[in-house]
């Protein structure tokens, strides 16, 4: 087993050029599926010229999909202090320093979500003469997205949260028909067959001071990149809405309430720390106490579902929260290219509980949000 363990070791340190010299040193020499990984990882950063193009370099282009991937590869495979020096290493060898340390390559780029995740990731190390243009170029994505969704979203909620109260003043479109036959029907006239109606009931188109709360509780381990994105410029979209309250929580292994950030989306962005383990358990009970009024509260949950903490306290939890009256929804996380990521044995879990777990494409997201203050059935979006 010791001699086996050496093998392996040396043959990472040589690189896989020299797997058949050690397969020749030891019948059956193999590496395990987390070896491989890691000695992919290494080999982007370490390895021959190839490894240039596994990792995508410094350029006027959007960056390589494959770069966030490595990134949250590393950090699963090696402790915080050896992330530190690899990434330094990525970034001396693979051109990034170039990128981070040169304000108007930044400024440059072509707008991409992968890029400006990488960005947030690594802000900590970006020296302060380029921090402006980094900042910048999120600000270019944040914009993106916003005015991808800005309208559609505020237009949603608006629609959604109109036809609440009823109002004495006169819209054709606006009237309640069947709230108003309901209260007229004392006053149906035999002679004519119809119902002479003595007041006619409207929808309230007023805006009511928090009349629902959203809570985006987000995982900010480092395969929600693409997420935290996107659910960062929703929560700012919200929060300067009136007839909302919303309050952003991150989570790792440590709690992050980022409810004062919400005024600038890249403030916000900003305030992730991207990267860590996972404890949803504790995130959802840190949540639970900021419900006030169940039936006006929705909650979010944001995650891959790659639970390190307390499982079975996290389905219990999130059962309580339900079964109290507030409308719990889990969106899965979106990793490159918007594909779904995530524990499908979890997310199976959280299903069977009666709570929707879905991915929801960005676009989606403000009929989503609709279809949620309207008490929809979601299951259109659970086939998407």
């Amino acid at each position: 087993m010791e001699q086996n363990k050496e093998l392996t070791r040396w043959r990472m340190i040589l690189g896989e050029d020299t797997q058949q010299d050690f397969e020749s040193m030891q019948e059956g020499f193999s590496l395990t599926d987390r070896d491989i990984m890691m000695d992919t990882a290494l080999a982007a950063i370490y390895g021959g010229e190839g490894s240039q193009n596994q990792m995508g370099g410094a350029g006027k282009g959007a960056s390589s999909p494959h770069i966030t991937k490595w990134m949250k590869d590393v950090r699963t495979l090696f402790d915080p202090e050896l992330v530190k020096v690899i990434q330094q290493d990525a970034i001396e060898r693979k051109g990034w320093k170039q990128l981070l340390m040169e304000p108007e390559l930044l400024e440059q780029l072509e707008p991409d979500i992968e890029m400006a995740s990488m960005l947030l990731t690594l802000k900590d190390m970006i020296p302060s003469k380029s921090k402006d243009q980094a900042r910048a170029y999120i600000q270019k994505i944040v914009d993106i997205i916003n005015n991808q969704i800005s309208s559609d979203l505020k237009r949603s909620v608006h629609a959604a949260l109109q036809k609440k109260e009823h109002s004495p003043l006169p819209s054709a479109a606006a009237i309640d028909f069947p709230y108003t036959i309901r209260k007229n029907l004392k006053h149906y006239s035999s002679d004519l067959q119809t119902i002479i109606p003595e007041r006619v009931y409207f929808f309230d188109r007023k805006q009511k001071s928090n009349h629902w709360h959203v809570i985006l509780d987000i995982d900010q381990s480092g395969s929600m990149s693409s997420s935290i994105m996107y659910s960062s410029v929703t929560a700012c979209i919200l929060a300067s809405m009136n007839a909302v309250k919303t309050n952003v929580v991150a989570f790792d292994t440590t709690i992050m309430d980022l409810s004062d950030l919400c005024n600038d989306p890249v403030d916000l962005l900003y305030g992730f720390q991207l990267g860590g383990g996972t404890d949803i358990h504790k995130s959802v009970k840190y949540c639970e106490q900021l419900i006030e009024e169940p039936d006006k509260t929705i909650f979010f949950l944001i995650s891959d579902l790659e639970e390190g903490g307390n499982h079975a306290g996290l389905l219990h939890r999130l059962q309580d929260i339900k079964d109290s009256g507030v409308l719990v929804v889990c969106l899965l996380a979106i990793q490159d290219g918007g594909k779904p990521y995530y524990s499908q044995d979890m997310a199976q879990k959280i299903a069977n509980l009666g709570i929707p777990c879905f991915a929801c494409a960005p676009e989606k997201l403000p009929e989503l949000l609709h279809a949620v203050l309207q008490k929809q059935d979601l299951s259109q979006f659970m086939k998407n």
